[in-house]
């Protein structure tokens, strides 16, 4: 048995149920006879690198139970891909503390990460053992059915479209609203899991996984309103051209505005934190279908990340598992590192287990909305619905007065 100090970090974007998987590691990891002392790191691999490490395994079990209901990562999280170099200042806080088991809470370069922290740590002769537990509001990782955080952000983001819908029905106009979702559509579908039928917003919803034209998306919307009076309008902050640029970003460059010049810590153009998309297709749609209507646009950003009064049971069940089964097929014979993965399980009631997958089937690379998800460039199917919505919890529909005249 390998025996040492367990450490976890959190990373990449914060959920509201992060802390659900982090309190799972603890709530396990003391338990373990492997694991001598249960240890977090500040800000993820920043803080293995630092030394900059706090001791978990003494925190009062009412605390961690609070923690676990908090958004947002608990011991700060971090944007940063670790090289070799990276890692040998991690090495050495690993053989001055005797860790022998990492565990990295993230998305798919999270994944990576770990990836790279097991080989490296090979390479400085160091035995440990990495495992990467995920996070993503995105729902984009590879292998697993979903994600931890998905089913809490979809939830907000389905409320949030049934309160706008209603607004709307009361000061009709057309409304476009913004979410999440650079490469992947699976948090913009969700706007579709408060609607009864076709008169619900949204009307219209563009994802990534399908190119967006201007000229096509002014029609529907035209369409839309002449039919319904309105129009609600779900928007990825990923649509593209065919040629897989951002929107935002040719029409910057076709209009010459500064926005060309915005770009986030990677080099891409800036998506989230900002209004600018939702902005231009307000004033694209005024320009197009005439400047008396009454258009208006949000952008939700970061309010679908961690907003804690729409947290999903399920959600929060399955963040706290992951973070257990991590510690489990750490400690146990069958596997060396990996990725742990959901599972979903046939029968009436939803439900679903854990496994573990490889890190290079995780790391890196994501996952698109399958085809039998999207419905022509501007919807999504039944079949996203029966997927989606038990990860919410449920979602209750609107209601409307019978309104008999009088």
């Amino acid at each position: 048995m390998l025996k040492g100090s367990a450490v976890i970090g959190q990373s990449g974007g914060p959920t509201v149920v992060i802390n659900q998987s982090l309190v799972g590691y603890i709530e396990e990891a003391v338990e373990a006879e492997a694991i001598d002392r249960v240890l977090g790191a500040r800000h993820g691999v920043q803080g293995m690198m630092e030394g900059d490490l706090v001791d978990l395994g003494g925190e009062p079990a009412d605390v961690l139970e609070a923690v676990a209901a908090t958004p947002a990562a608990a011991l700060g999280s971090v944007r940063h891909k670790v090289a070799g170099d990276d890692v040998a200042r991690m090495v050495e806080t690993f053989r001055a503390h005797e860790i022998r088991y990492f565990f990295y809470v993230g998305g798919n370069d999270t994944a990576e990460t770990a990836h790279i922290v097991e080989q490296q740590a090979g390479v400085q002769n160091w035995e440990m053992r990495c495992f990467h537990i995920p996070k993503t509001i995105d729902n984009d990782l590879r292998v697993t059915d979903h994600c931890p955080g998905y089913g809490s952000a979809a939830r907000f983001v389905a409320h949030a479209f049934q309160g706008d819908d209603r607004d709307n029905r009361s000061l009709r106009g057309i409304k476009l609203n913004v979410c999440m979702g650079r490469h992947a559509g699976w948090l913009t579908a969700a706007s579709t899991l408060g609607r009864r039928d076709d008169e619900d917003g949204p009307h219209l919803v563009y994802l990534p996984e399908k190119v967006f034209d201007p000229e096509a998306f002014l029609a529907d919307v035209a369409e839309v309103h002449d039919r319904l009076g309105r129009c609600v309008v779900a928007v990825s902050e990923g649509i593209h051209d065919a040629d897989g640029r951002p929107f935002l970003q040719v029409y910057a460059e076709r209009s010459g505005s500064a926005l060309a010049g915005e770009e986030d810590s990677h080099g891409n153009i800036q998506l989230s934190g900002t209004g600018a998309l939702g902005d231009t297709l307000a004033g694209l749609v005024k320009e197009g279908l005439g400047p008396e209507l009454r258009v208006r646009a949000d952008t939700y950003g970061y309010l679908q990340r961690s907003f804690p009064a729409d947290v999903s049971s399920v959600d929060a069940a399955e963040a706290r598992e992951v973070g257990r089964a991590a510690v489990r097929a750490a400690i146990g014979d069958e596997h060396a590192s990996g990725s742990i993965a959901l599972r979903r399980l046939e029968g009436e009631e939803y439900a679903s287990e854990t496994f573990v997958t490889p890190l290079d089937t995780v790391a890196k690379h994501t996952k698109d909305m399958p085809e039998e998800f999207l419905a022509g460039d501007q919807g999504v199917t039944p079949a996203f619905r029966d997927y989606a919505m038990p990860l919410t919890g449920g979602i209750r529909p609107m209601a409307d007065l019978d309104m008999a005249p009088v």
